[in-house]
């Protein structure tokens, strides 16, 4: 226990595993360094084409948002185009050595393109050669052109590459200048490594800023995103949970009345054969069977605090009563029923019960001051339901009071349960419309 208890606590040796948190600071930063600007330093990383829904390309005129893509592009070539003339001019020749100064400034600034951290190499390249072919006072390190292309190429690729890898660029510039102006700055007028990397440090913390905020824009949206997704979801699953809740009790209460009813039906024929008491008995078992397994699989959905209700689900025939509280709400409504008024079956009065009560709570929520229209239509193939409000009056003092989001969705929900179909949205005259078609099989005395 001794001896491995030593072990632990001894100092490392060169070749051990434990290591200072400075070491492994240093370490960490030196593999940093490699990885960003010696890893793969010349590879292709061409400018990926960028968008034309920026809050920039927006504003721009119609006629030039198609080349809004060509625009960094450009703007890169101009600077180019600039570093090569100030490269030709800052120089104390002319001729071929002032082309061959602009031409070394300008080709680094180009290639901020294709190899954005290549080009930071040759632009460090680059500055030496360029104060060779030109005058041997001034400043220094810098020339003018290579001056203003380091800067260029800094700016650029901070753009385009991460906050570590700008921040290494610009460490080995400082200590470049620094070296410069040490060793071989004497007897030149003035060193200007101080103002490139002011400059430059300003600059990269602006681009900095702009990073973090792109960042933690993107990442908001993608957030709001996943929770506009999941609140979708959630309310999906709500409304399935509702309606699941409903004709748990719209079947529940007619599988009762079936097995009622087998029980009843021998005692209702004098001397009934023993065939018939047998089926009636296996009906009565069948029903009572389903109606427990319907309670075990549909009493999952249930939540703990909720309670059956003691009366029946609505129906088409509680729509009046419905009409009245919505009226009493504030909601002026007239109902108008077409076609031969006839049973149909539980689910489907359910559910337009359900829509034409969801779509006047909307029209009471968004369109308060209006007023709103029924329409019931029996057909032959099944039942249609209209339901349009008016626009909201222009001298209403009531705001409109928007909604957690279900009732679209719940409508859409039942309205699918029993593949019908459904179409919402705004009226020409500034309202709200919804019509919903549910179809209903009509069986012959045969099927029946």
């Amino acid at each position: 226990m001794t001896e491995t208890t030593q072990m632990r606590t001894a100092p490392a040796g060169p070749g051990g595993g434990s290591r200072s948190p400075e070491y492994r600071l240093a370490m960490n930063a030196l593999s940093g360094l490699r990885e960003d600007l010696f890893h793969d330093a010349f590879a292709y990383r061409p400018l990926p084409r960028p968008g034309t829904d920026g809050p920039v390309v927006r504003r721009l005129p119609a006629r030039l948002k198609p080349h809004a893509a060509r625009l960094p592009y450009v703007a890169v070539a101009a600077l180019a185009f600039l570093c090569f003339y100030v490269g030709t001019v800052g120089g104390v020749t002319d001729g071929p050595l002032a082309l061959l100064s602009g031409l070394i400034c300008a080709v680094p600034v180009l290639a901020t393109l294709v190899r954005p951290v290549g080009a930071f190499w040759m632009s460090m390249a680059a500055t030496p050669v360029v104060a060779l072919l030109g005058s041997g006072w001034g400043d220094w390190p810098w020339l003018p052109g290579a001056f203003l292309c380091h800067t260029a190429v800094l700016v650029i690729v901070a753009i385009r590459t991460r906050a570590r890898t700008a921040a290494w660029m610009w460490a080995l510039t400082a200590a470049y200048g620094f070296f410069n102006e040490s060793v071989w700055g004497a007897g030149h007028y003035a060193g200007n490594s101080a103002p490139l990397l002011v400059l430059t440090a300003f600059a990269m913390l602006l681009i900095s800023v702009w990073h973090i905020r792109r960042d933690a824009r993107q990442r908001v949206t993608a957030e709001q995103t996943v929770t506009a997704h999941e609140r979708s979801r959630r309310t999906l699953l709500e409304e399935r949970t509702t309606i699941a809740r409903e004709l748990h009790d719209v079947v529940a209460h007619h599988m009762s009345v079936v097995a009622i009813q087998a029980e009843a039906a021998p005692y209702r024929v004098e001397n009934p054969p023993e065939e018939l008491e047998r089926a009636f008995a296996t009906i009565r078992e069948n029903a009572v069977a389903a109606l427990t397994e319907l309670r075990r699989v549909l009493g999952v959905v249930r939540a703990e605090d909720y309670e059956a209700p003691d009366a029946p689900q609505p129906t088409l025939a509680d729509l009046d009563a419905l009409l009245a509280n919505v009226r009493e709400a504030g909601l002026a409504v007239d109902k108008t029923v077409t076609g031969a008024v006839r049973e149909l079956p539980p689910g489907v009065e359910l559910s337009a019960y359900r829509i034409v009560q969801e779509a006047l709570s909307n029209s009471l929520r968004h369109a308060p001051g209006a007023t709103a229209r029924v329409e019931v239509s029996y057909v032959l193939g099944g039942l249609g339901l209209r339901v349009v409000n008016t626009a909201i009056p222009p001298n209403t003092l009531v705001k409109p009071s928007p909604g957690a989001g279900h009732g679209i969705t719940g409508m859409r929900e039942r309205v699918s349960m029993l593949n019908g179909g459904m179409t919402a949205g705004p009226t020409d005259d500034g309202g709200y419309e919804v019509t919903v078609f549910l179809p209903v099989t009509v069986q012959t005395e045969d099927e029946a």
